[in-house]
């Protein structure tokens, strides 16, 4: 006797729902996508009052920064779009292991953006009591636009990962 799922047995009562089907992985929760940002922005602000704290300074947000975290987002974005005209337009089949492999990455790339999200967030709010002077109107201008950038990358990955869906009648896949 194998220790696996049984699909054949019902449920104990009627009040509890079906478990999802061997193989199967559910969609990212939008819920969690906010708290980790959340849990970014308490970071970043952390990060820097413990930095300034100890007499460092704070790092900077880099153009250099916003130019990669925009080129990940562009990628996924492509990644994305292909891969829903291969599955859900064209209704081609792909290997499942090009398929898990680009549902984890649509799912790692909205983990890690909603945590870039927050803290550069968090980086943002910290700075945002001095903007009268240049210096930190700079920190929280590049902050800011690299916190859009981050939910552009968490946007792209929650498309890739629902591009990945099966379609919803297998059975007219050629």
């Amino acid at each position: 006797m194998s220790g696996g799922t049984e699909p054949d047995r019902a449920p104990r009562n009627g009040d509890e729902p079906e478990p999802p089907r061997p193989g199967s992985v559910r969609p990212t929760s939008r819920r969690l996508l906010v708290a980790i940002a959340v849990l970014g922005v308490a970071v970043g602000l952390t990060m820097v009052k413990a930095i300034e704290a100890g007499g460092g300074v704070a790092p900077t947000v880099s153009w250099l920064t916003l130019i990669a975290w925009a080129f990940l987002a562009a990628l996924l974005f492509a990644a994305a779009r292909n891969t829903h005209q291969r599955v859900q337009v064209r209704r081609e089949r792909i290997e499942p292991s090009r398929a898990v492999f680009l549902l984890m990455i649509g799912k790692a790339s909205a983990f890690v953006g909603a945590l870039c999200t927050g803290v550069y967030a968090g980086f943002a709010l910290s700075f945002l009591q001095a903007m009268g002077s240049s210096g930190p109107r700079n920190r929280v201008i590049m902050a800011g636009a690299a916190a859009v950038v981050s939910v552009l990358v968490v946007t792209a990955g929650l498309l890739l990962e629902r591009a990945c869906r099966v379609p919803e009648d297998p059975d007219k896949t050629p």
